[in-house]
């Protein structure tokens, strides 16, 4: 009887260690999945956005482009006959490789932003090295004319702590994102669409992308676009919903004076 005794406390002495590593991971995968970032930084700290004011009904298309050419064009025209305004993110090289699909974007009034100056993810890099990469992303804009472009996605969207304090201390703002249908993947333009139409709401960044590896996108924007709309949402840049964003926080602070 003894030995059978030994034998279950050391069953509930494995479950006991278990069963909060389990929840931890349970946890864990629901904030990779589900968490946004916060509006912009406070005094103390500074932090991403990924959505914009969410009593204000309006949402962002963004664009990340970091290779090839083909697609551009495409996206711009559906936008064009949809009569929408997005902001694109690309990278320095891309840039600099493509000056005049840069100036279309720009001409069509669509608002430009940094996706660092070499596509090649963050997370793998120490952080120097995308100081580095942050610092010729901002001279390179510079030097192409765009001195005045702000916004800032990192590669992957990875983010930490010190990386954030890095942009800020650049005077850029770091904008993450609320929905990504994953459109880079082609997994089809219905499963596009679905995936923005059941999670839009008030003050979504929506990522997608305009690099040759996306077939679909610009179908998929013929059916999103006029069903945004239909719900009477607004369609602005990023900057637009920074605006509205930061005069929401604005209108808090006052209501607490």
């Amino acid at each position: 009887m003894r030995r059978l005794y030994i034998v279950d406390i050391k069953k509930q002495r494995k479950l006991f260690f278990i069963l909060p590593i389990a929840l931890f991971a349970a946890i864990f995968l629901f904030l990779g999945t589900n968490y946004s970032f916060t509006v912009f930084s406070n005094q103390d700290e500074p932090k991403a956005l990924s959505t914009g004011n969410q009593d204000h009904q309006s949402i962002a298309l963004t664009f990340n482009i970091s290779h090839g050419s083909e697609q551009v064009e495409p996206i711009l025209n559906q936008l064009a006959k949809s009569n929408v305004i997005a902001t694109f993110f690309v990278s320095g090289e891309w840039a600099e490789r493509h000056p005049d699909l840069l100036e279309k974007i720009k001409e069509a009034k669509h608002e430009v932003g940094m996706l660092g100056y070499r596509y090649s993810p963050y997370e793998e890099q120490n952080i120097e090295r995308i100081r580095q990469d942050i610092a010729k992303a901002k001279e390179t804009f510079s030097k192409l004319g765009y001195e005045d472009t702000y916004l800032f996605r990192s590669p992957n969207g990875y983010l930490n702590k010190e990386m954030l304090q890095i942009i800020e201390n650049q005077g850029l703002k770091m904008i993450h994102w609320s929905i990504n249908p994953n459109d880079w993947k082609n997994p089809g333009t219905e499963v596009i669409t679905d995936h923005i139409l059941s999670n839009v709401e008030n003050g979504a960044i929506i990522l997608l992308h305009a690099s040759d590896s996306v077939r679909q996108t610009d179908k998929a924007l013929a059916i999103v676009i006029p069903e945004i709309k239909q719900r009477k949402l607004d369609i602005l840049t990023v900057s637009e919903l920074i605006t509205h964003a930061e005069g929401s926080q604005q209108e808090l602070k006052s209501n607490k004076k």
